[in-house]
């Protein structure tokens, strides 16, 4: 099963392929990606990783949370599952 990472404080200028070659020095990384802004495109300074083996993942996370990529301190860990909130979608 895969473990996806959280990651944060990126730099604009940072790329999934900067992402997926800093996570990839310990272990296999089955995805990386930054997220943008739906309406300008732009980075929004963080990301997910996902990787294929939980041992990886977690050293992964203990390397390179408040490791330096693109000027800035990352910070990284483990992903919560996103819950569903009690919005209007049960009307």
């Amino acid at each position: 099963m895969n473990t996806n990472i959280y990651v944060g404080n990126l730099s604009f200028s940072s790329t999934e392929a900067d992402l997926r070659e800093a996570f990839s020095l310990h272990g296999d990384v089955t995805s990386a990606n930054i997220i943008t802004d739906r309406d300008s495109g732009r980075s929004r300074g963080f990301g997910f990783v996902e990787m294929a083996d939980p041992t990886s993942a977690s050293n992964a996370i203990r390397a390179l949370d408040g490791s330096e990529l693109g000027g800035r301190n990352l910070r990284v860990n483990e992903a919560q599952d996103k819950r569903r909130s009690g919005g209007f979608g049960g009307r």
